[in-house]
């Protein structure tokens, strides 16, 4: 009798092994996209961020800052879609830095990957809480704090993660669509009437004087921070229909779809209080500690009373989709690295529905031990748990983009599956470059990011490097059985 051995993917006989294996097939272009979008928060980042690039950014201009993002991004997509044709894993970062410069830094991607998400993911748990309150005290008459509702979400969450996961597409792709029609509404409205007080003023926003205006640095800081997910398109490889073509449509539909999507709801925004007069508004909102006031009144004037109810719903739904949207992240990086040995193998368990459900408990318990500290501390959810979370999260972000960005270039160099220049050298080492200059900008500005003083900033800056160089230890410390994704020969397409 011949027996074959099982690799990691293998579905182990019943009552022999438990389940490690991601359902495969589950998820397409569209359901892609939707993760990534809710990844976003639409909403949250227009209410939530954009005062602050008007405000203390450059102003008017704001609207550009998105394009020019969306730009950088592009071309850490193209190197990170090349690699995507060869390297299948549900850790990315960590499959994508492991297969380019060794196991080691591999490791250490994938903590500060965790770190990253997680500290989104908390900053988003944070906000979310002081919404859900002002609605439960206005709609349901519940006086609760605002930690109150962000336990009982996490829950919620905790539930939809051992769920199948065309479950969680289908909720997210309700709560995308309903946030960012009420948007794209306000938008079209405002594009049609030929915009505010001095018309659509395109020279204002997007005229490159203007672009250097202020302190563009901020709002480029913030800018990014609003794309952080696009990459997740990777994270559902093996659970994609045809990963080959699906993951790179995704990614490049979600990259364009997000910085177009800001870059015109900002402008309108811009064109309904007048380029010269947007940044001392959003000043006021901010002074005023009501920052989402700058986009509200505009929806409630444009549309009617009934937009700023609904948007107030929305806004807490949006946040409800960014922390779900992470949290099938967080748990597939702890999935894969269980399946590795980098984490305990426990964590590479799923259950009936494909899911990754000890991953996902262990992510739920990640995010109430980073909530818990701010809600027993009386600290004020918005000024330190979404700005902290935040700040962390783009450093974080930056770090991995470059990484990446060198692996793609060694990976290629080595193996030379990929002959195209452009592809797997010149768009890595621009998008290298301007991920240097924007990672230069982040830290001259990471005091005002996350509002804090500096040695609070420097402390937060220090966990990031701490984090990262902890996973490089560990990666060559812990025995594992090497990356679990694989490199197809001869796979790519021309």
């Amino acid at each position: 009798m011949t027996v074959q051995s099982a690799g990691p993917d293998a579905e182990p006989d019943a009552g022999q092994q438990p389940r490690t294996r991601l359902r495969k097939g589950a998820v397409g272009v569209t359901g892609m996209v939707f993760f990534v979008l809710s990844a976003q928060a639409p909403l949250t980042g227009v209410a939530g961020t954009l005062p602050i690039p008007l405000g203390l950014g450059n102003g008017g201009a704001a609207p550009a800052v998105y394009l020019v993002v969306g730009v950088m991004v592009g071309l850490f997509a193209v190197g990170f879609i090349a690699m995507s044709r060869h390297v299948t894993d549900a850790g990315a970062f960590y499959a994508y830095v492991t297969r380019g410069l060794g196991r080691p830094l591999g490791v250490g991607a994938s903590q500060a990957a965790i770190l990253c998400y997680s500290a989104t993911q908390a900053a988003l748990y944070g906000l979310y809480g002081v919404v859900a309150q002002g609605l439960g005290q206005r709609y349901l008459s519940l006086d609760l704090p605002w930690w109150a509702w962000t336990l009982a979400t996490m829950l919620l969450v905790q539930a939809l993660g051992s769920l199948n996961i065309e479950l969680g597409a289908r909720l997210l792709a309700v709560l995308v669509v309903a946030e960012t029609s009420v948007l794209l509404l306000f938008a079209g409205h405002q594009l049609l009437s030929g915009g505010g007080p001095h018309g659509l003023d395109i020279a204002g926003s997007f005229a490159p004087s203007a672009f250097f205006t202020g302190a563009p640095g901020v709002a480029l800081t913030f800018a990014i921070g609003c794309l952080l997910g696009f990459e997740s398109t990777a994270l559902y490889a093996k659970e994609a229909r045809d990963p080959a073509r699906t993951v790179p449509r995704a990614t490049y539909v979600s990259v364009a779809v997000i910085s177009l999507f800001f870059a015109l709801v900002s402008w309108m925004i811009v064109s309904y209080y007048g380029a010269d007069r947007v940044q001392g508004a959003a000043l006021d909102a901010l002074r005023a500690g009501d920052a989402t006031s700058l986009v509200l009144t505009p929806l409630t004037d444009t549309l009617g009373g009934w937009a700023g109810d609904v948007t107030q719903i929305l806004l807490a739904s949006s946040l409800l989709a960014g922390v779900v949207a992470f949290h099938n992240g967080i748990n597939r990086y702890f999935h894969s690295l269980g399946q590795t040995g980098v984490l305990p193998r426990g964590l590479a368990r799923t259950n009936r529905h494909g899911a990754p459900y000890a991953a996902s408990l262990a992510q739920t318990v990640l995010a109430a031990v980073l909530v818990v500290p701010f809600a027993l501390a009386g600290a004020d959810p918005v000024l330190t748990l979404l700005t902290w979370g935040g700040g962390v999260s783009v450093l974080a972000l930056m770090l991995l983009y470059l990484l990446t960005s060198v692996s793609v270039i060694v990976f290629f160099r080595r193996t030379r599956l990929d002959g195209r220049i452009w592809h797997t050298m010149l768009a890595p080492l621009l998008a290298i470059a301007l991920l240097c200059g924007a990672t230069v900008l982040a830290l001259r500005n990471f005091t005002t990011l996350v509002s804090a003083s500096g040695t609070t900033a420097l402390i937060l800056e220090l966990t990031v490097v701490a984090v990262f160089a902890g996973g490089v230890v560990l990666g060559r410390l812990r025995p594992g059985d090497g990356v679990e994704a694989r490199t197809h020969e001869g796979s790519e397409e021309s």
